[in-house]
C-alpha cells in the first residue's frame, strides 16, 4: 500500500467496516426498511429475502471495509470494490423517490446523506487509475 493511500483507506475503510458490523444485528422494521430502499433502486434485489438481504450486505462491506484497512490488497481490486459499492449508494440515491430536487440531480435534506456517497465513486475511481499507471513513465 503507498503511503499516500492511507488516509483515503484507513478514514473509508473503517467507516465502512463499522457499518458493515452494525447491520449484522438488524432485525424486523430495519431488515424491511433497508431491503425497501434496495429494491427500490435495484428491482432485482426482491428475490431475496430481506433478512438474507440484510446478512449479505453486511458481510459485503465487512470484506470491503477489510479489505480497504489491508495493506495486501491492491490498490486497483480494492478500488473496483470501493467503486461498484459507491455506484450502488449512487443509484440508491438517483432512484429513490423524495432524495433529490424535482427534475434535478441535487440533493434535497433528505438526500444529502446519500448524495454524498458520489465521494466513495470518486475514491475507488482515483485508487483504480493509480493502481493501474503505478510505475508506468509519462513522458
Amino acid at each position: 500500500m503507498k503511503l499516500a493511500h492511507l488516509p483515503l483507506r484507513i478514514s473509508i475503510g473503517a467507516f465502512i467496516l463499522n457499518s458493515g458490523l452494525s447491520k449484522r444485528t438488524l432485525e424486523g422494521d430495519a431488515v424491511q426498511g433497508v431491503h425497501g430502499m434496495a429494491v427500490g433502486a435495484i428491482p432485482q434485489l426482491g428475490q431475496l429475502e430481506p433478512a438474507r438481504f440484510a446478512k449479505l450486505l453486511s458481510y459485503s462491506e465487512i470484506a470491503l471495509g477489510a479489505a480497504l484497512l489491508a495493506p495486501f490488497v491492491p490498490a486497483t481490486l480494492v478500488g473496483l470494490g470501493l467503486t461498484a459499492f459507491g455506484a450502488g449508494l449512487v443509484q440508491l440515491y438517483l432512484k429513490t423517490p423524495g432524495m433529490r430536487e424535482a427534475g434535478s440531480v441535487r440533493p434535497t435534506q433528505q438526500g444529502t446523506p446519500l448524495a454524498k456517497d458520489v465521494w466513495l465513486v470518486g475514491a475507488g475511481l482515483t485508487l483504480v487509475l493509480e493502481g493501474l499507471t503505478h510505475g508506468r513513465r509519462h513522458h
